[in-house]
């Protein structure tokens, strides 16, 4: 029997404590476990056969359950904004009553384990405050697998399903979620990010096409073969999403992606990727501050400074240096108080960026002629941040973005 276990908290909190996260055992294995995956999927298209155990097919159910609350919780009327919609909170308040009911579904998972898991599941679909969604919480996800993994509930054999159909399940469930609640992107770095949202379907998606005899990286700007191939192959049906949402072309909306097109063989946008996700995922503090660790993916490192320079937002649960002079970097507020984050003074600094209103949103304003939110910000031109703009230099790395070598 496994034994009970505090819930999981969140654990870093300074650059110090950051960088012994990057020499633990704990990120080793979080990056085996992502390689273990790419590799499972490389030369794979979605449509191939897979044997999917009975875990995975647990868990494609828990993901069918999720789309038909979301259906079951239609947007309120928040037409006069392009910002995330309220009955995202509704969504989610029921996505966490639901979820220990959800895990009992899972074979052989012991109950102890399940409130611990069960954090990640419900972290795994956006923030409830700030109606957001971002890299730190897709690789919720991957960690709620990853603890099904380290229980021993899934094995290295489900690696390809879990990636050609959990996860592609995953995605096209949080493109609903994005689409009906206009989930604003977190933290988004612009024009710099690979999108809005997500990261991981363009890491394995480039595993898929790694030695494919035809298709090469700058194919994406072909759109007969984008439509061709965004049935078989996870890089192409992102690159397709994009396209639909978003207005112009790559090279303006997606200078990444477009330079990274450049780049001779998906063998080396791939190890790339891996590299960037390193990088910009997990050795960025303003992500991995939010992570949790617990018993099954512990943190064993320096503890938190207990001084006045460190101070927790008791609602959400950010903890944020304050600088000398002031606003850029405090607490957040949320709903309860009254008062929008986009209302305080000084932003939200490096935490969860300047808060950017969804492409749908953007979209839609411009469907209905609204003119007034749809100049707020020309976020569906400008790829999520305002990171762009006409004076925007294509191919340089915006603010905060370490250069990757892909090539």
């Amino acid at each position: 029997m496994v034994p009970s276990s505090p819930p999981p908290r969140k654990c870093i909190l300074t650059p110090a404590q950051l960088a012994w996260f990057q020499t633990s055992d704990t990120h080793k294995v979080i990056v085996d476990y992502i390689e273990m995956l790419n590799e499972s999927v490389v030369g794979a298209k979605l449509s191939d056969e897979v044997v999917e155990s009975e875990a995975v097919k647990a868990i494609l159910a828990i993901l069918d359950h999720v789309e038909s609350i979301a259906r079951d919780t239609p947007p309120v009327d928040n037409s006069s904004s392009r910002f995330g919609n309220p009955a995202f909170r509704t969504f989610y308040d029921k996505i966490a009553e639901i979820a220990p009911t959800l895990h009992t579904k899972i074979p052989s998972l012991p109950p102890q384990t399940i409130p611990e898991i069960s954090l990640y599941f419900i972290e795994s679909w956006g923030n409830r405050s700030r109606i957001d969604y971002g890299s730190g919480m897709e690789m919720n996800f991957l960690c709620w697998l990853l603890t099904l993994h380290k229980l021993q509930i899934l094995s290295a054999a489900d690696s390809k399903p879990l990636v050609l159909r959990v996860f592609w399940r995953y995605i096209r469930v949080m493109r609903l979620l994005q689409s009906t609640y206009w989930l604003e992107p977190a933290g988004s770095h612009g024009v710099w990010g690979l999108d809005d949202y997500h990261f991981l379907p363009f890491l394995w998606g480039a595993a898929q096409l790694r030695g494919h005899k035809y298709i090469r990286p700058k194919s994406i700007h072909d759109p007969e073969i984008v439509e061709e191939y965004a049935k078989e192959y996870i890089y192409f049906a992102c690159i397709q999403f994009i396209n639909s949402i978003k207005t112009a072309s790559l090279r303006w909306h997606s200078p990444m992606l477009d330079d990274i097109s450049a780049v001779k063989t998906w063998d080396k946008v791939n190890s790339g990727m891996i590299k960037m996700y390193k990088a910009e995922v997990l050795g960025k503090l303003p992500v991995m501050q939010h992570f949790l660790f617990g018993s099954i993916i512990p943190y064993e490192g320096p503890p938190p400074p207990m001084d006045e320079d460190f101070a927790v937002d008791a609602h959400i649960g950010h903890t944020h240096p304050h600088p000398p002079l002031g606003n850029v970097g405090s607490s957040h507020t949320n709903e309860a108080s009254g008062v929008s984050p986009r209302d305080i003074a000084g932003g939200w600094g490096d935490c969860c960026g300047i808060p950017v209103p969804s492409a749908f949103g953007a979209a839609r304003a411009e469907q209905q002629g609204n003119t007034h939110l749809s100049n707020i910000l020309p976020m569906d031109r400008l790829g999520g941040g305002g990171g762009g703009g006409p004076g925007a230099s294509i191919g340089l790395i915006g603010k905060g973005i370490r250069p990757v070598p892909f090539d």
